[in-house]
């Protein structure tokens, strides 16, 4: 079995909180990389990249197989072979194969140079097998190592715009050989491909522009490979050349002398001394990779990995991921190990994307950050940018302030975007509850952390208030819903297609109560009040008087509405398990139901900034209760669907908060697990992971609020440490018995809350000043599942339409 080192950094990382922030975190877990399963979700459609990164690293350098669902390159199911090591990936993403550039392949034996199989097809080759049958891979946090049939042993792990790969022979090797390979990224879709082999440097460079996956653009990258022995001097290659297809030509150094159709593929192939004594050969092969040139290639893999140190740039790594999620601790003292690995795993998912692009933008000239692989907003606003509030406040800054530059040079916000490329929108405008989580969340310490509130809030008021050229890829259908206070489905827009009408209606209208949010921290009173009631356009798509076929207990629904003010029919069964056609309401521009990715019933149970209303519009909070049950009992409820979320804890809003503890932990142990296939779905770049964690840790986020909603921890004791605060809030429980493993009953709901000693106004939500100060948090709980969020004024969760957030 492949291994690698680990490394031990707690009581370093401790000590230099100490030294930096005068604030010491009591480490429950000193090496939480150690807990990371990085092969959650790398089978069954999960797409999880498992290879290494840093966090947020732009290059992720991974295994790519043969798999029919190759998005992240990997696929642990034994039956897909190695096609090659690449250096750039996304994580947990649907639609088309993004990515996947300048793939290295190690080749063992071939009875000549020219006859070597250099294309996908020829080379790939299957990795040898554990007892269990599972493929003899491993990966760690900065780290992935695998051992293929031939014998050769694969090592690899990365900085932040550079991969360093070990390929060991095995002894007796005669010809190590390694491929470079150019053109084939994930969709093998090269335009112009180049490559250059300079013999004496032992150096290949090259890039091409490859196919957009999510999108109708184009995008330009560029590599620099170098070689190394590890431990021995490699010296320059005995044989080199460019490779058409399968033909290796051998001492020709570039691919612009061939003729390149649409299916060719290229790149180049040299042979190496093997390291002498007949032992085993260990090459060392740096990628630099950038979006700027060759030059800039190779100018960041000088920089970042200089002396080809494996170890060195590992064991960095590896610290790098230590202190960001060393940050939430947790006590796993009473806790299956397995929960544990389940936390640890489902934060270490949440900071792999997006990407730290800074410097590589082609674009346009900037001294701001540049993160990209957003792939989508309408993902991840709803849990990972929260989930990133509570412990990384700086990176946040960061994304957000590249957000803003997109801004300041395209006009609007980025919604869905990979790798420079506008991509396809999916339910409505998600930039602004993201810019909206960090400045309700950070407004005093945005100048610090170098974002301008003042076009923040521009950025913000472009998203609302100006339509796009094409709405498609940017932006709102602004026109439309200023003029009816609802995305109408039967006017002719120019701008894009006009679907999804019902998903949009609700987005927007939360993307407005996030942009109320922001104006009111920043004083604007009028615009305030002007977004916050824009915010209830929600209400403008319910229709009182459909009903679900079969179903008389309750009325009420979203649904499809004409300019005139009519509403159209769409069956609330539709897109769920339970469709009578078996959509699936994806991207189409010929769907006119008026949905996307979740049914009517979903729908109708979204709008978090007025919980309050939609109990008041489904016949109070008895018929609310009666409507969620009836959603989880008759199989309603899609774990997989980011609207879908929340639907667990909406308990609280009808205060039996019991109901959402519980709810929220019979999800997890139906639908999260650590194994290959431990995903309900896609990870969609980390919302996945950032949803189990907060329902591990007993919470759940109202973006762009300071309020979070309070469940129990699946732990007695749960930290956060903010370096933004410099400050440590910690949560505890007492009474904490262990967690039912099928998530019903047991000693687990809150009975009672004190912060720092006191009674606290509410059992179901905690304020931000809560963390942002640092507390202490005791939670007394009960077996008794009928407990409630207290009696006083404050006491329910605040929703726009009873005065929350006035």
């Amino acid at each position: 079995m492949a291994r690698g080192i680990r490394v031990t950094v707690g009581s370093l990382l401790t000590a230099l909180l100490v030294a930096k922030c005068g604030v010491a975190q009591k480490k429950f877990v000193t090496d939480p990389a150690s807990y990371v399963v990085p092969f959650i979700g790398t089978t069954a459609g999960g797409h999880v990249f498992p290879g290494a990164t840093i966090p947020h690293g732009m290059v992720k350098v991974g295994m790519d197989t043969d798999s029919s669902q190759p998005q992240a390159g990997y696929d642990a199911d034994p039956y897909y072979n190695v096609i090659g090591f690449s250096q750039l990936h996304d994580s947990g993403t649907g639609g088309g194969l993004p990515m996947m550039n300048f793939k290295i392949f190690p080749v063992l034996e071939c009875s000549s140079f020219q006859q070597c199989g250099v294309t996908i097809e020829s080379r790939k080759i299957g990795r040898k097998l554990l007892a269990d049958g599972s493929p003899d891979d491993f990966a760690s946090p900065g780290y992935f190592a695998s051992n293929l049939t031939n014998g050769i042993h694969v090592d690899l792990t990365s900085t932040r715009r550079t991969a360093l790969h070990r390929y060991t022979f095995p002894a007796g090797t005669a010809q190590p050989r390694i491929i470079v390979d150019i053109t084939n990224d994930g969709a093998r879709s090269a335009i112009e491909p180049f490559m250059k082999i300079d013999p004496e440097s032992t150096t290949v460079t090259g890039g091409a522009m490859y196919g957009a996956s999510f999108g109708p653009g184009h995008y330009k990258a560029y590599t620099c490979v170098t070689f190394k022995g590890d431990g021995f001097n490699l010296g320059k290659p005995t044989e080199y050349g460019a490779w058409l297809n399968n033909n290796p030509i051998i001492k020709s150094t570039e691919l612009s002398q061939f003729f390149f159709g649409g299916n060719d593929q290229g790149g180049a192939l040299l042979t190496f001394n093997p390291a002498p004594g007949g032992g085993p050969t260990s090459i060392l092969v740096r990628v630099g990779v950038s979006l700027i040139s060759t030059d800039q290639a190779c100018q960041n893999a000088a920089e970042e990995i200089p002396t080809f140190d494996f170890e060195k740039v590992h064991t960095a790594s590896r610290a790098q991921w230590n202190d960001l999620l060393g940050r939430i601790q947790v006590d796993p003292t009473g806790v299956p190990e397995e929960t544990v690995k389940l936390f640890y795993s489902s934060l270490y998912r949440t900071h792999i994307s997006p990407a730290d692009y800074t410097g590589e933008n082609p674009k346009w000239e900037s001294d701001e950050p540049y993160f990209d692989s957003l792939y989508c907003n309408w993902d991840t606003y709803r849990t990972l940018y929260p989930l990133m509030s509570l412990h990384d406040g700086a990176t946040f800054a960061n994304i957000v302030r590249g957000m803003i530059d997109i801004q300041r040079h395209e006009g609007w916000l980025p919604e869905c975007r990979g790798i420079t490329v506008q991509h396809y929108i999916q339910g409505g405008s998600n930039g602004d509850p993201i810019l909206g989580e960090f400045l309700v969340k950070f407004a005093e310490q945005a100048e610090e952390l170098g974002v301008d509130v003042d076009d923040l809030y521009t950025a913000l008021v472009a998203d609302a208030e100006h339509e796009p050229a094409n709405w498609n890829l940017q932006g709102r259908q602004a026109n439309a819903w200023k003029q009816y206070n609802y995305v109408p489905i039967d006017h002719v827009f120019s701008g894009g297609a006009n679907t999804r009408q019902v998903s949009r209606t609700v987005e927007y209208a939360f993307s407005d109560f996030a942009i109320s949010q922001v104006a009111k921290v920043l004083g604007k009173d009028y615009d305030a009040k002007k977004y916050a009631k824009r915010a209830g356009n929600f209400v403008n798509v319910w229709n009182a008087n459909m009903s679900i076929p079969g179903v008389t207990a309750f009325s009420g629904m979203m649904q499809p509405r004409y300019m005139n003010g009519s509403f159209s029919f769409t069956d609330p069964r539709h897109c769920s398990v339970h469709d009578p056609i078996g959509a699936s309401c994806y991207l189409d521009a010929t769907n006119y139901d008026g949905f996307y990715e979740g049914s009517p019933i979903t729908y109708s149970q979204y709008a978090p900034q007025d919980t309050a209303k939609l109990i008041q519009l489904q016949g109070g909070a008895e018929k609310f209760v009666e409507r969620l049950d009836w959603i989880f009992d008759q199989n309603y409820f899609d774990a997989t669907n980011e609207p879908s979320q929340q639907i667990p804890y909406m308990y609280h809003y009808a205060n039996k908060p019991g109901t959402s503890t519980q709810r929220s932990r019979q999800i997890i142990a139906q639908s999260f697990t650590i194994a290959t296939n431990g995903l309900p779905g896609n990870d969609d770049s980390g919302a996945m992971g950032s949803y189990a964690a907060f329902y591990l840790l007993g919470l759940y986020p109202l973006p762009a609020t300071r309020q979070i909603l309070l469940s129990s921890p699946y732990f007695s004791t749960v930290s956060f440490y903010n370096p933004v605060f410099k400050t440590t809030t910690t949560i505890k429980t007492k009474g904490f018995s262990g967690n039912p493993s099928d998530g019903k009953g047991g000693n687990v709901f809150v009975k009672s809350v004190t912060v720092d000693g006191k009674p606290y106004k509410s059992n179901c939500y905690l304020e931000w000043d809560i963390f942002e100060k640092g507390s202490t948090v005791e939670l007394t709980l009960t077996d008794n599942i009928n407990t409630t969020c207290g009696t006083g004024p404050g006491a329910l969760p605040p929703s726009l339409s009873t005065g929350g957030y006035n």
